[in-house]
């Protein structure tokens, strides 16, 4: 019997990077020593971060592949390989620890990861944020892949930027306005360069047919950010939730993660909610772990969470991963930039 598909939160390091040899699952077009899909994601990440191969980026990346961040798209295997050396001279022990990987097979050769992450690094070098702090930081990050033929050819890449900048010692509202500022002198806006997401995710039509517990990721979503049914938060999650949120948030239970949600709506009233990708896997049998790519899409005309109202457009892209176990959320990781949500309304500031 071969053995089971890796499972990524409950499998040691050392047993990811050395399976046992053979094929777990079809994967045509995938290179021979990867045994299953959740660990030609592991490998490729321990290869290109940990390793120090980071050329092996232009083996594992198409060379057109699209990269959508909220601050704005990456273009090319080549820049995923300059990025990633900017990023290391920034940050020299920078890790990228896996905590989980949440994929499906969407058909065609196409399969899906959502890979939630969290580095542990020392800001030794000049940032995009700012210089040196020489501080110890922690982020988290969910890399959602679109891969086939052994390559990721588009990618949603969100990471807590704002948690990040905060534990360094910066002001991220000081931050996002130069962004913009920049931004402006070269005749660029964040807001523009969103504007096609924000008029999709204003139109977007609800997501009807999905498994039980997928469902009830989504309802979870859909009533607590579009509908705006904050008392209904104890159906869908449980009395003792451990939810990480951006800002490097920790938050315990319904209630907490309602009022976070709150914060974010009453700055943006008229909040409109995308379903754009799920997926689920199975946990130890009695859970399941979904991940949801999501969008969501509103005007700052409120106060509060973003500062003065500026009538701002705002798009956000997160990804949200959910372990459900009887039927309620018992942990939630909940990632997007908030830095680049200031950015979008300091263009509007300026």
């Amino acid at each position: 019997m071969p053995k089971p598909i890796t499972h990524v939160a409950t499998t040691d390091i050392s047993d990811m990077m050395n399976p046992e040899p053979g094929r777990r699952m079809d994967l045509p077009g995938f290179d021979a020593e990867f045994v299953d899909f959740p660990h030609y994601i592991i490998r490729i990440t321990e290869k290109i971060w940990h390793d120090r191969e980071v050329d092996l980026c232009l083996k594992w990346y198409t060379p057109d592949c699209l990269i959508h961040t909220l601050g704005g798209a990456v273009v090319g295997a080549q820049t995923v390989v300059d990025n990633t050396w900017a990023t290391l001279k920034s940050f020299p022990d920078r890790r990228l620890d896996a905590d989980n990987v949440i994929w499906t097979d969407d058909g065609g050769g196409d399969f899906y990861s959502s890979h939630l992450i969290t580095s542990k690094m020392t800001n030794e070098g000049p940032s995009e944020f700012g210089p040196a702090t020489g501080r110890k930081v922690l982020v988290r990050t969910i890399a959602d892949c679109l891969c086939r033929d052994n390559r990721i050819y588009r990618e949603w890449l969100v990471r807590d930027n704002y948690g990040l900048v905060l534990q360094l010692g910066f002001d991220a509202d000081a931050i996002a306005k130069a962004q913009a500022k920049a931004d402006a002198e070269r005749g660029q806006s964040l807001i523009q360069f969103h504007a096609a997401n924000f008029e999709r995710t204003r139109g977007a039509e609800s997501v009807t047919q999905a498994s039980p517990a997928t469902q009830h990721a989504i309802k979870t979503l859909t009533s607590l950010w579009r509908d705006k049914q904050w008392a209904l938060a104890p159906q869908y999650y449980d009395f003792r939730v451990h939810a990480h949120y951006p800002g490097g948030v920790f938050l315990y239970g319904p209630d907490q993660i309602a009022g976070f949600m709150q914060s974010v709506q009453s700055a943006i009233p008229d909040l409109k909610f995308s379903v754009d990708h799920t997926a689920e896997i199975s946990y130890l049998g009695e859970a399941k772990d979904v991940a949801i790519r999501w969008s969501l899409a509103g005007c700052h005309t409120g106060g509060g969470r973003y500062g003065s109202p500026t009538g701002a457009p705002v798009y956000i892209m997160g990804v949200s991963q959910f372990r459900i176990i009887n039927g309620r959320i018992r942990e939630e990781y909940c990632v997007w930039d908030d830095l680049a949500v200031r950015r979008q309304v300091e263009t509007a500031r300026s």
